[in-house]
């Protein structure tokens, strides 16, 4: 595409865990970052989070100040889109604690502004993305809110501009059901961190196993949560090293 992105099909869901943004009361606006991997965060005014809770301030002509908290529990460049959830959380928290109403096409355009994966997050429920992957549907598909999910990632930090850059480009077909659905950008992640397919095989059992949007994550969807935690097991013993959560889609 002419501004740099490349034009997706893309399934948005979403998890009961991950990170946290709270905020207090103050007379500036304020950004502390804690958490497991808060330490390769910046809490300045290149961290996505600040970034949207300035320019949500900005277009809203709000002068007050705001002392936001991230506690970030998901690893970093991980494919999982942890940045922009920030990024949306933020937007929703500070327009309720501002108690501002600003139009949605305006809300939507500020959010396309921080990222093509903020709007999803801002919206925060299952969708489909197209275009930049910012252009949203609901998802139409099956119910997917409870079912228990595995998210396992080997450590490895993968930049999406990376994996993109080794991406074929090719149209594959359109992005159907979701148990047909696939990632045609795991060829290239896995090229540059091999681990990816060793997170894959780990995952067997679930009813669907696929990497999360540029990886390393990857994910699987079981049919209980015996049967996810029984794979959460498998895998702790296997890689003791490998980051895991086991959660649920909401």
């Amino acid at each position: 595409m002419a501004d740099g992105y490349h034009r997706i099909e893309t399934i948005f869901a979403f998890c009961e865990e991950g990170d946290v943004v709270s905020v207090a009361e103050a007379d500036e606006l304020s950004l502390a970052v804690s958490g497991p991997f808060g330490h390769e965060l910046s809490s300045g005014e290149d961290n996505l989070a600040m970034l949207a809770a300035r320019s949500l301030a900005a277009m809203a002509g709000v002068d007050r100040g705001a002392a936001l908290t991230l506690e970030k529990r998901l690893p970093v460049s991980a494919g999982l889109g942890g940045g922009s959830a920030d990024a949306g959380a933020v937007l929703r928290l500070l327009r309720r604690w501002w108690g501002i109403a600003p139009a949605e096409a305006q809300l939507h355009a500020l959010a396309a502004g921080l990222g093509a994966d903020v709007p999803a997050c801002l919206w925060s429920r299952p969708a489909r993305g197209e275009g930049r992957g910012d252009r949203l549907q609901p998802w139409t598909g099956e119910d997917l809110a409870g079912t228990p999910v595995l998210l396992v990632n080997p450590g490895t930090p993968l930049a999406t501009s990376a994996v993109f850059a080794g991406w074929s480009g090719g149209d594959l077909g359109p992005l159907e059901a979701l148990e047909a659905s696939r990632n045609d950008l795991e060829p290239a992640a896995v090229a540059l961190v091999p681990e990816i397919a060793d997170a894959l095989v780990a995952l067997a059992g679930a009813r669907l196993a696929r990497m999360s949007g540029s990886g390393a994550t990857c994910f699987g969807l079981y049919e209980d949560e015996a049967a996810r935690d029984a794979a959460a097991d498998r895998v702790r013993e296997a890689h003791p090293y490998w980051w895991q959560l086991s959660t649920r889609l909401c």
